[in-house]
């Protein structure tokens, strides 16, 4: 070979690896930004996943007097929390300030066709005041009670003079109000069979919206929702003491719901909260329609709970708000009466709970009415301060500041 032809060999390989370091530092810088973006995306997200119990005990129905495995096993385990109850002490970044979880239920919900005709000609607007969907919207978890089937098919419950259903579509409205898990344990979910109940499930599963207190099985009906909040393990639990009939129960092999006539399933699962989460709610639908003050069996029951781990009790059912008492320092909601149902609510509220560092939660009450079938916030002193003596009066020892914070 000529040296000339070397020469130009030479040139060309010198040539072609240059070009060769130019597209991989090009490629490397590519890689290494959209890498970045992801991080920084993954860390805005929200924080707020399920972790479904994976090994519930089954049983009979409490009712028919049959035993289940009272081993306590009915929780799923997880590597990252203490048995002491605090999953969030090896993980806290102590530069970091800590902000309070929030958290934020309704009492009963039924959409209604008054309801949904004013959603369809006004979007959430017109059934939901900006003030509420706002409070909602900043809540790091709401929970309400559907007092109702997402369903189309299913046979009517007989001798019931009240039953309700909603197509399934309107599952939307949940959306739209950000609701993240609802209490199906209820003397409505059934009203239109088990057809009706798991088309619920088929209908809350499609819009990411987590349920509790029902289930295919009594092991499912069992099964213990947890959040993970800000380094923390929320628990929500959901249970009913009004069912029209024994067989809206949760067998081991058919789907229903927990009761809570006998509490000990609910006790025990409680028990087994109070090791994987650092705050545990239970949500029970109990009491009489229209009374405004519990009766003895919800006051005990309530006791029970929290002696079990609850850190905080709230109920449905009685169609109107009922008092507040604590207990130990934990606090008992017993009614919130309906949220959205008729056209017109005298009186309703949404409670919101701040749970600090140490896993201790405050409760507001922030008072409103539906006019219209709009559920909004009540705006005027006067009416304010009469709802809170109002409240004051039928409940057990506990007074309100001017937010609406609950002292005891």
């Amino acid at each position: 070979m000529s040296r000339k032809k070397m020469y130009r060999l030479l040139a060309f390989i010198i040539f072609t690896f240059t070009l060769l370091g130019v597209v991989v530092t090009v490629e490397f810088n590519r890689y290494t930004n959209r890498f970045a973006e992801q991080v920084n995306s993954d860390q805005s997200t929200k924080d707020l996943t399920n972790t479904p119990d994976a090994g519930q005990s089954t049983g009979e129905d409490l009712n028919s007097g049959n035993s289940t495995d009272n081993s306590g096993n009915t929780g799923a385990e997880d590597a990252s929390v203490n048995p002491g109850g605090n999953t969030s002490e090896d993980s806290k970044d102590d530069d970091i300030p800590w902000e309070n979880i929030e958290l934020l239920f309704s009492g009963d919900i039924n959409m209604t066709d008054n309801i949904l005709n004013t959603y369809k000609k006004r979007g959430i607007d017109g059934i939901l005041s900006r003030n509420f969907q706002e409070e909602f919207r900043n809540a790091d978890l709401a929970m309400v009670n559907q007092e109702f089937a997402f369903t189309e098919r299913g046979t009517k419950a007989e001798n019931k003079q009240y039953t309700f259903r909603v197509a399934p579509e309107n599952v939307q409205i949940f959306k739209d109000m950000q609701v993240d898990v609802v209490s199906l344990a209820n003397n409505h979910s059934m009203d239109f069979g088990i057809e009706g109940l798991t088309d619920s499930f088929a209908a809350l599963n499609s819009a990411g919206i987590q349920y509790a207190g029902a289930g295919n099985n009594l092991t499912e009906a069992r099964e213990i929702k947890y959040f993970n909040i800000k380094g923390k393990k929320i628990a929500c639990l959901g249970a009913s003491r009004v069912i029209p009939e024994p067989t809206w129960n949760a067998y081991a092999n058919k789907p229903g719901m927990l009761t809570t006539y006998d509490p000990t399933y609910l006790v025990e699962d409680i028990k087994t909260a109070r090791t994987q989460s650092d705050f545990v709610v239970v949500y029970v639908h109990w009491g009489l329609e229209k009374h405004d003050t519990p009766e003895e069996y919800q006051r005990n029951l309530a006791k029970q709970y929290i002696d079990a781990g609850a850190d905080l009790v709230v109920g449905s059912h009685p169609h109107v708000l009922q008092g507040i008492e604590y207990y130990n320092g934990k606090p008992i909601v017993y009614s919130l009466g309906n949220f959205m149902f008729y056209s017109n609510i005298k009186q309703t509220a949404l409670l919101k709970v701040s749970i600090n560092e140490q896993n201790e939660g405050s409760i507001r009450l922030i008072p409103g009415r539906a006019v219209e079938s709009l559920t909004g916030e009540l705006v005027k002193a006067e009416e304010i301060q009469k709802f809170y003596e109002y409240m004051t009066g039928i409940s057990f020892g506990i007074q309100f500041n001017n937010d609406g914070t609950v002292i005891h």
